[in-house]
């Protein structure tokens, strides 16, 4: 045989090889059963999405085949090697949604829901379910369940094993009905069982009031519940109010406020910031991108911003941006410390996956996971009701009313 015949039977079985090849590999979809086409869709959206391309220092590709020999009996099987496959990723905060939890977290950003009134979190050092913070006239603020506090157990179940949305499941329920949670202090580290009714939890977010006790410098005084979708127009709506009624300066109130939607965060920012970087995130590739502000600030009234350990998420978004834009004054506690960005996406089934897919840092780039916002003035103080914020009984608030009131005394001198 010449060498040229050779070469030209060689290039054609290799031709013909990349066709069968690429006929099986454009059709492989089709040899996939219901099951794994949709363990295969959690698969990908993880694999282009995921914040650490390490996916927890672990070959991502081989996770997924030693999943698929396995094989998935039923829709049941398939959500728990889901389920499984994400907690490989140590991170709580990646998640399966199953159709009704998916439909359950949609409704927390707006309306009502039934329950205690709990925002929670898995701590990533213990892995113990924790209180982010109760809900303002919740039953679980009323019962004394404060941030941090850790919640050992739903109605005797332990809570060691339980997902968020598991969690959050148990605890949800028909108003009036009981459950019962076992709780350990962050304080004293002493347990107890706290019989809780539950209600209905009303998530409008935003509570305002004059503070006229001094007639010569009236204060607006704004308390944020969460960054739910309404939230920006209600907080603009108060301040064009406020300052009708005579306020001359503002005290934006975030004290357990767990935070909510990421957008709802920035758009609050951008009505008191004229200019500047509001916040910055950050993908697995190192990639910047970054929201600023839009020239449309809705006062240049003095601002102080009340925070605690409660603050979290977006309330950390707001409190660094303003802090970092010497726009305002922070006063109060070390906030939560949750600097990390999720978004929802959708599976075939009406599921939904939660997926961590960046990071944010405030506009001097500081991360704040697990380090929280630190503020310019630090007042500690035990959690208190919701009645008694904004009051003589606040150490946090009056600390706010003393340095608006030393503000103003400076720049008429």
């Amino acid at each position: 045989m010449s060498k040229r015949n050779f070469w030209q039977k060689l290039l054609t079985a290799i031709a013909v090889i990349g066709l069968v090849w690429f006929s099986w590999t454009g059709n492989a979809n089709a040899y996939y059963s219901e099951e794994e086409k949709l363990f295969l869709q959690a698969w990908r959206t993880v694999n282009q999405a995921y914040v650490d391309e390490t996916f927890n220092d672990q070959n991502w590709w081989f996770v997924r085949q030693r999943f698929l020999d396995k094989g998935f009996s039923d829709r049941e099987a398939t959500y728990q090697a889901i389920e499984e496959m994400l907690a490989s990723l140590d991170d709580p905060f990646t998640r399966l949604l199953r159709p009704q939890q998916y439909r359950s977290l949609q409704v927390n950003t707006s309306g009502e829901l039934s329950g205690v009134g709990l925002q929670i979190n898995i701590n990533s050092k213990t892995k113990q379910l924790e209180v982010v913070t109760p809900i303002d006239g919740s039953p679980a603020e009323k019962a004394g369940i404060e941030p941090r506090d850790q919640i050992l157990a739903i109605d005797g179940v332990s809570t060691k094993n339980l997902s968020l949305d598991e969690a959050a499941s148990r605890m949800r329920g028909k108003e009036g009905t009981h459950v019962k949670l076992t709780v350990e202090s962050s304080e004293s580290g002493q347990q107890r069982e706290v019989d809780i009714v539950r209600d209905r939890i009303s998530l409008s977010p935003v509570y305002a009031s004059l503070d006229d006790s001094n007639p010569d410098y009236p204060l607006g005084y704004i308390r944020l519940a969460q960054f739910s979708a309404n939230a920006t127009d209600e907080i603009a709506n108060q301040v064009s109010d406020l300052e009708q009624q005579g306020a001359q300066g503002f005290i934006l109130d975030l004290r357990n406020n767990p935070g909510g939607l990421l957008q709802a965060g920035i758009e609050v920012a951008r009505l008191w910031l004229d200019n500047g970087t509001v916040v910055y995130t950050v993908n697995r590739q190192g990639l910047i991108g970054s929201y600023g502000a839009k020239d449309g600030a809705i006062t240049d009234a003095p601002l102080v911003v009340l925070v605690n350990e409660g603050s979290a998420s977006a309330s950390e978004i707001l409190a660094g941006a303003l802090q970092d834009n010497h726009r305002a004054t922070i006063v109060g506690e070390t906030t939560f410390g949750k600097g990390l960005i999720q978004s929802l996406f959708e599976l075939p089934d009406d599921a939904g996956i939660a997926v961590t897919v960046a990071k944010y840092e405030t506009p001097s780039h500081r991360d704040i996971n697990q380090a929280g916002i630190e503020p310019d003035y630090k007042v500690s103080q035990s959690l208190i009701p919701f009645s008694q914020m904004g009051t003589e009984e606040d150490q946090q608030y009056q600390e706010a009313v003393k340095l608006l009131q030393e503000e103003t005394m400076v720049a008429q001198n």
